[in-house]
């Protein structure tokens, strides 16, 4: 986020913090809040990196080289209030891969936020999010795709959906489009709902118990955000993460 933005106290107000929990922003360390790490892929690099988020803030700013490739992959089932940031910055013919989930429950509310910055020319990005939520918990993505003028031939798409296991549940989306270039492909797709009862019913009448058909349904609708995962080990890990966030809730 902008630079000026991190010299004050984040409030509901400001776009990028709107669904935050503001007691949390109220009362924090101002450090913790605005405090960023960095991180350098260099031109022609690749790295893949996975998140367990924390409660608390944890915001990370990358920058890519030319041709180089930066992938993230987090799980969001931390409380009460937990947030990953991400901004990245693509040079010429750099990849973005972002996937992301939240799971909670209770007042939780956890969020990913993303600023995606396409520099130069012939960038790409891709991000997926999944959120499932119960109780009065709060899953929120917000990400903004900037394509500087000149950045020519950028590909760049976000996609959010939401499975909310309980009426009390809320999830936000916010996508954000600002695009100085005219020869690029921007997209952005959201979905917010409740178990698929057909295929709980098509899984029942071939004899899967009801409990099972449900885990199996939330496996995959979570399972999209890590599917570009190139570690598979890794990805079951993070999945079976998820999931056992949930016992008790399916």
């Amino acid at each position: 986020m902008p630079e000026a933005a991190t010299l004050e106290r984040p409030t509901n107000s400001q776009e990028a913090w709107r669904y935050a929990d503001a007691g949390y922003l109220r009362d924090a360390e101002l450090s913790t809040l605005t405090d960023w790490r960095e991180l350098t892929v260099a031109a022609g690099e690749e790295r893949e990196d996975t998140r367990i988020v924390a409660a608390g803030v944890e915001r990370l700013r990358v920058h890519l080289g030319k041709g180089a490739r930066y992938a993230m992959f987090a799980l969001n089932a931390a409380g009460p209030y937990a947030r990953l940031e991400l901004e990245v910055t693509l040079e010429d013919g750099a990849h973005f891969e972002f996937g992301g989930v939240t799971v909670g429950g209770g007042d939780a509310t956890q969020e990913f936020v993303t600023r995606t910055i396409h520099a130069r020319p012939n960038g790409t990005s891709n991000q997926t999010v999944r959120a499932v939520q119960w109780g009065r918990s709060t899953g929120n993505f917000l990400g903004r795709i900037d394509v500087v003028k000149g950045a020519q031939k950028t590909d760049a798409a976000q996609n959010f959906r939401a499975l909310l296991l309980e009426k009390g549940a809320t999830a936000n989306t916010k996508p954000e489009l600002e695009i100085f270039a005219d020869d690029v492909q921007c997209a952005h797709g959201a979905a917010i709902g409740q178990m698929d009862e057909m295929a709980r019913y098509y899984m029942a009448a071939r004899g899967i118990a009801p409990d099972v058909a449900r885990k199996l349904l939330v496996q995959a609708f979570i399972g999209d955000a890590f599917v570009e995962m190139r570690n598979q080990d890794e990805a079951e890990r993070m999945i079976a993460l998820a999931l056992d966030e949930l016992e008790g809730n399916l």
